[in-house]
């Protein structure tokens, strides 16, 4: 069991962070927890940002060992114009909506999400998000970032120097802690595969390829040949608004099958993975597909493929948590940092339900660190991550919970959180139950017949109203 946790910092203030620094605060045993976020606000991930310049993109792009993202500046706060903000670009693009259902989505303790449309845009959901962290906003360190935090030994405890910069001032500070949680997110280093000839392709062609971090709108893409590279819920989305504008039928290229339904749209056709990208000597703006098949002519090309885990601020830490940036190494449970447990990673896990699944995390690591809980032996865990990977492998399935395995982690997390001694106020997130795992199943079906609605999607409020029958 850790002893004398008692100070403990939080970096990054997104669902995750704001999470954790609520189970924290629900302890009343910390006698510090300090949130550092570099942006100006919480919604982590989704705060927008109007302009989002490709040229930081390198194509390819596969190296997670990126230097901390330096903000750019905004001066338009008409509260108070002297004071600028810090833009951090994220992924978030206009139309965006929610690809989970408001009541499956929101924080177990906060209903707000659901008085609105069933599938919430980008808008209503940080509106939510900064609501949500309201009762934590003290504890946030805003326009600070984390630039190091490196580990100290005090008599066999470990201890972590946090490093972080005020990004207004500039002005560095330096605290010890006696744990960290890092909730920064992975989805700040785009993932873009170095397919045989894309670095020749990339300078014969330059802007032509581009990554759905940078995605914004359809409208530059308006009657060009294009092809969009991954099948993943963000990669249909933006397919499906560029194929609006785009010449049709837009090339899909994918690596596993779509929902049959996806696949039948008369507007796409699927081909297979990019093999090569062709010199532009022999061929114009050609690409060559590993069934063999050749296209050319091709006006853009958006990689929807993901994201390297990174987080430089822990270049200096061993052993190292990020090697080839497909997963965070030496873990327990998505969540627990094996050789020195007093760190622990909030919101690894992807195709998720990722406030809820946070939720059951935070919940964890509070209990751990307020002496509540237990955690194995290192060999155990250890042994944990060495089962994992014989499952799913050491790359990026590691941290893989798709088809209902977020629900099956959500509810092994909560199993934990009931083994530990009850204190008054208990924060508790509650288990899934099945009807909302026959929704989660059904999630691409009734995102469908809720696009299908058009403009009156908007006043759809419940699964309900759409009249499908959820399969089991």
């Amino acid at each position: 069991m850790l002893e004398n946790v008692r100070r403990v910092a939080v970096i990054g203030a997104g669902p995750a962070g704001v999470a954790t620094a609520k189970h924290l605060l629900a302890e009343k045993y910390f006698l510090v927890i300090d949130v550092f976020e570099q942006q100006a606000s919480t919604g982590g991930v989704w705060n927008y940002t109007q302009c989002a310049p490709s040229d930081e993109l390198s194509i390819p792009q596969t190296n997670p060992h990126q230097p901390l993202e330096e903000p750019r500046w905004d001066y338009s706060d008409s509260a108070d114009p002297t004071t600028p903000r810090p833009i951090f670009v994220t992924p978030m693009y206009d139309r965006l909506e929610s690809n989970i259902p408001h009541f499956l989505m929101k924080h177990s303790d906060d209903p707000a999400l659901e008085d609105g449309p069933l599938f919430a845009g980008h808008e209503r959901v940080l509106q939510y998000l900064n609501s949500y962290a309201d009762d934590v906003r003290h504890l946030i360190k805003f326009k600070t970032q984390v630039y190091d935090v490196r580990r100290e030994d005090d008599d066999g405890q470990d201890r972590w120097l946090v490093c972080t910069r005020d990004l207004v001032s500039n002005r560095v500070t330096e605290k010890m802690y006696d744990a960290v949680a890092v909730a920064s997110g992975h989805h700040y280093v785009p993932m873009v595969p170095d397919i045989p000839g894309i670095r020749n392709w990339n300078q014969a062609y330059p802007d032509t390829i581009t990554h759905s971090k940078y995605y914004r709108t359809p409208d530059s893409f308006t009657d060009k040949k294009v092809i969009v590279v991954g099948n993943s819920a963000s990669g249909l989305d933006i397919a499906t608004q560029i194929a609006t504008v785009c010449r049709c039928p837009l090339l899909n290229s994918k690596r596993s099958e779509a929902p049959e339904f996806q696949r039948q749209a008369s507007w796409k056709r699927e081909v297979a993975e990019i093999a090569e990208f062709l010199p532009s000597s022999d061929y114009p703006r050609a690409v060559r597909f590993n069934d063999g098949q050749v296209e050319s002519d091709i006006d853009a090309i958006v990689f929807c493929t993901g994201y390297c885990y990174s987080f430089p601020f822990l270049s200096s830490l061993q052993p190292a948590p990020i090697v080839t940036g497909e997963r965070v190494e030496n873990i327990y449970q998505h969540l627990v940092y094996t050789d020195h447990p007093s760190m622990a990673f909030v919101g690894l896990p992807y195709k998720i339900v990722p406030f809820r699944t946070c939720e059951g995390q935070a919940a964890v690591v509070a209990r751990i660190w307020a002496g509540r809980l237990e955690l194995p032996s290192k060999s155990d865990m250890r042994a944990w991550e060495a089962r994992r990977i014989a499952e799913r492998g050491a790359g990026k399935k590691f941290h893989e919970l798709g088809k209902l395995e977020d629900f099956r982690y959500h509810n092994e997390m909560i199993d934990w959180v009931l083994q530990s001694k009850t204190i008054d106020d208990d924060r508790v997130p509650p288990k899934w139950n099945e009807y909302e795992a026959l929704v989660r199943k059904n999630i691409p079906a009734i995102k469908k017949a809720f696009a299908d609605q058009g403009e009156a999607r908007h006043t759809v409020r419940s699964v309900e109203q759409l009249g499908i029958t959820l399969q089991e």
